[in-house]
């Protein structure tokens, strides 16, 4: 790892931070208390296990970031003889900091409430990341990581690994059909229509007149099987050899539906967390790691081309089909229930996450590549 890798990505997550913290950013209102009066409040009287983990958990990854950045500057001047408890210090005061500064907006946010136990277990969440990350560097683990990808991946892999890291997240906010990311039509045509609601430029959109019928389990099982398709192809285009192709191929295919399955049980409850697991899922899936399978050995550009067809096609059927009524109950829950932390994130990255990899596959495309085979 490059020693200052690690400061964009503590920056990109502390703006994740901001977010998840601040959404949906409306109906600010001044309840004339000073912002920090949550500090000395009592108790909260309404709190759940998951929110206590939530808070802690969000944080961990800040802490994690941030420690390991301030360690990979080398010698920093005045604490050379401490670097790895100053790592943990800077860590912990910057997520202290920004913990105190959400919490107080969130006095200002209808729908959020500002708690002492909130700030207390997101400055826990912190040291907790800040120490992982200082273990793990003093035992090498990091610069093993750092062996380990330049052997599986290309030097050019970060913008994929990144997409392929995101790609469990996107997949916890509810889908209509499984591992189906970027079903976005519906709604884009519903907030257009909204925004040019009383003007004459709405009778100009071309909006779908027909009613829409749900997918038959045909289009389905493609949906499934190109949703489990598209990240393997991804992997493959950075990876390079056959066989460690093949280990992540199934690796991202059983990653792909231990994180359904536990959206399921987020939204619906533990007991139904593979009712989502249909004879057409069961089959997608296994067509997915089938086609995964045959294209082992199809050199990077290749696979880059097909992953693009793998795209369009994916989008195209999928936005085709409503999202159901007891979908929208489901979206519901997490827009107003205990997911409210995480709705507008995980919704954004469930949206957007396969047009974002089809933008990165044509700038791939559009690039030379000096090494386009693939040794076994």
């Amino acid at each position: 790892m490059h020693k200052t890798s690690a400061w964009p990505l503590s920056g990109a997550y502390a703006l994740l931070v901001v977010y998840a913290s601040l959404y949906p950013f409306s109906g600010w209102r001044n309840q004339q208390i000073p912002p920090w009066d949550f500090l000395f409040a009592g108790w909260p009287k309404y709190w759940t296990g998951f929110d206590l983990a939530a808070n802690v958990v969000g944080y961990i990854p800040l802490g994690f970031l941030l420690a390991l950045s301030f360690i990979r500057r080398g010698n920093v001047r005045y604490v050379a003889s401490h670097p790895n408890l100053a790592a943990i210090a800077v860590a912990v005061l910057a997520g202290t900091g920004l913990s105190l500064v959400m919490e107080g907006f969130q006095n200002y946010l209808p729908s959020r409430v500002a708690s002492n136990v909130d700030f207390g277990l997101n400055v826990f969440g912190t040291l907790l990341g800040a120490v992982t990350a200082t273990a793990l560097e003093v035992g090498g683990a990091i610069d093993h990581w750092s062996r380990f990808r330049e052997r599986w991946f290309i030097p050019e892999a970060r913008g994929a690994l990144v997409l392929l890291a995101l790609w469990p997240f996107a997949l916890l906010f509810p889908a209509a059909v499984p591992l189906g990311l970027g079903q976005v039509l519906e709604r884009l045509e519903e907030a257009i229509a909204e925004w040019l609601l009383e003007t004459p430029f709405l009778e100009w959109l071309p909006m779908r007149e027909i009613e829409l019928q749900p997918l038959v389990p045909a289009a389905e099982l493609l949906c499934v099987a190109l949703g489990a398709f598209i990240p393997c192809l991804l992997g493959y285009t950075i990876l390079r050899s056959v066989g460690r192709r093949a280990v992540f191929a199934v690796v991202a295919v059983a990653l792909g539906i231990a994180v359904t399955a536990l959206s399921a049980a987020l939204s619906w409850g533990p007991t139904h967390a593979w009712a989502w697991l249909s004879l057409p899922v069961r089959i997608g899936l296994l067509f997915g790691l089938v086609l995964a399978m045959l294209m082992l050995a199809v050199p990077r550009r290749g696979c880059a081309a097909m992953l693009l067809m793998a795209l369009v096609v994916h989008l195209s059927v999928l936005n085709q089909a409503p999202a159901s009524a007891y979908f929208t109950d489901t979206l519901q829950a997490w827009e107003q229930g205990r997911f409210i932390r995480f709705h507008g994130l995980a919704q954004w990255l469930g949206w957007l996450w396969p047009y974002v990899v089809l933008v990165y596959v044509l700038l791939r495309l559009s690039r030379r590549e000096a090494t386009p085979t693939i040794p076994a």
